[in-house]
């Protein structure tokens, strides 16, 4: 029987989980995660795990940085809490815009602060209804979002998020929003098919779409450089470049989501940069922090923000913002991230460590079970599959992601499905023996969830 008083039980009594089968959490319960040291993680029964995607591909430097601990506290002592509204600032929220603009990958004008990705992308949907209002284009206002995309879940971000798990039973998308070709190659292009090719392909699709649509209705793109949630999806070759020409043809924004990519995933401090990505706007979140606390960030260009500016001059007043927006707390722990990554150069640091990881993510590509290895710097998946030949998926009733997952975790490893694709996002501070002990715990899975397959009929045991 469990004990009533267990942290297990008061969480099953008490706790409205997210991104959780509610149902199923009551007869399963929690995994309980009490202290972190580095890229392990330990939970109540003192159980060590890598966490393989740094919490929520957040923790970029590791569980246990005492230095943002203390930039914390430090602010605290200082000024616990402010804000930015009627003209107010305060010292670390000025130094981070500033920090951030010098940074961005593209010319930048001002930052905007929220406290999450979700918000971030939300304001985005604002700032572009309301710079094609000021701009007298009324009716220049949907939003273009690609098949697998994940932008947040509140209701606008939510809506531009296209995954049917996550919009089945609340009602979106909202109006507006609009869908184009996921960019996977491997499971979407043509027989024979180069990537150029493919890519050719999705901005023609891209481009008639716009035309259906009307140019003069369509206000903005949304996309993620690397798509997370999606399940780590790189872009073909020459795909941005390619959206991008077709986009400008037709005065369209472009968003690049870099909640996920910005802050080093990628090799680069944007996967922008990665990608040869010019975007208007920039959301941003998870690395900022190394997820310490809770911090978003929404880079604006100069001309989307300058008729913004003017018109809020004849309404009196730039209605949007949160309580939070730029918190000195928040902004203080961000801007000593940012002096970590510049003394320990940890960009120099991914790609090093970064190259080894996608060796042996690729070498785990050759397991019977998996179909395609796939990522970037220190980012990547492995896609399950039935038959390598074929491609042919398990079908979904059989649940082999979440199966892979919970086996992974029985041998140490925290990561997470994504349909039958396992994700791979470790601590940027992981180190090349971390790395092959995170493999080798998910190896030690895929030879479990394999057995299992051969001995269900699934799989032939020579697969």
């Amino acid at each position: 029987m469990t004990d009533q008083n267990s942290l297990a039980a008061r969480d099953i009594a008490y706790h409205l989980h997210p991104f959780t089968n509610l149902k199923r959490h009551e007869e399963v319960g929690p995994l309980v995660i009490t202290r972190g040291e580095g890229v392990r993680v330990f939970d109540d029964a003192g159980k060590e795990y890598i966490e393989g995607l740094a919490g929520l591909w957040c923790a970029a430097l590791g569980f246990s940085e005492e230095r943002l601990a203390k930039a914390a506290h430090a602010q605290m002592t200082r000024l616990p809490m402010y804000h930015g509204f009627a003209h107010k600032s305060h010292p670390p929220v000025i130094a981070l815009a500033e920090r951030l603009i010098s940074l961005a990958p593209v010319p930048m004008s001002k930052v905007f602060f929220a406290n999450s990705g979700s918000e971030a992308n939300d304001t985005a949907v604002k700032l572009i209804w309301y710079y094609n209002n000021a701009l007298g284009r009324p009716d220049k206002k949907k939003l273009i979002t690609r098949q697998r995309a994940y932008h947040g879940v509140t209701l606008m971000s939510g809506s531009l998020t296209n995954l049917p798990i996550l919009r089945a039973g609340f009602d979106t998308p909202l109006a507006r929003v609009v869908e184009t070709d996921c960019p996977h190659y491997y499971r979407y292009a043509q027989p024979g098919e180069s990537e150029e090719a493919y890519s050719d392909r999705l901005a023609a699709n891209l481009e008639a779409l716009i035309l259906a649509e009307g140019p003069d209705t369509v206000a903005a793109f949304f996309a993620e450089p690397v798509m997370g949630a999606g399940g780590v999806i790189v872009p073909p070759a020459g795909y941005f470049p390619k959206i991008q020409a077709v986009l400008k043809r037709y005065d369209i924004l472009l968003v690049a989501d870099e909640v996920i990519c910005g802050f080093g995933r990628t090799g680069a401090m944007w996967g922008s940069q990665t990608f040869g990505i010019e975007p208007d706007l920039i959301a941003t979140a998870k690395g900022l922090s190394s997820g310490y606390i809770p911090i978003s960030a929404l880079l604006v260009s100069e001309k989307v923000f300058a008729p913004i500016k003017e018109r809020s001059g004849e309404l009196g007043l730039f209605g949007h913002g949160f309580t939070y927006s730029g918190h000195p707390v928040a902004t203080a722990v961000a801007l000593e991230v940012l002096d970590i990554f510049k003394e320990r150069d940890i960009l120099g640091h991914v790609r090093r460590v970064g190259a080894h990881f996608q060796r042996r993510l690729q070498e785990l590509g050759e397991h019977p079970l998996v179909g395609e290895a796939r990522g970037v710097g220190l980012i990547g998946a492995l896609e399950t599959v039935r038959d390598k030949a074929t491609k042919e998926p398990f079908a979904p009733v059989l649940g082999m992601g979440p199966r892979l997952m919970a086996l992974a975790q029985k041998h140490g490893l925290i990561t997470r499905a994504m349909g039958d694709a396992l994700a791979f996002s470790p601590p940027l501070i992981i180190t090349e023996e971390e790395v092959d002990t995170m493999f080798a715990r998910a190896h030690a899975a895929l030879d479990e969830a394999h057995a299992w397959a051969c001995a269900e009929g699934l799989m032939a045991r020579d697969s």
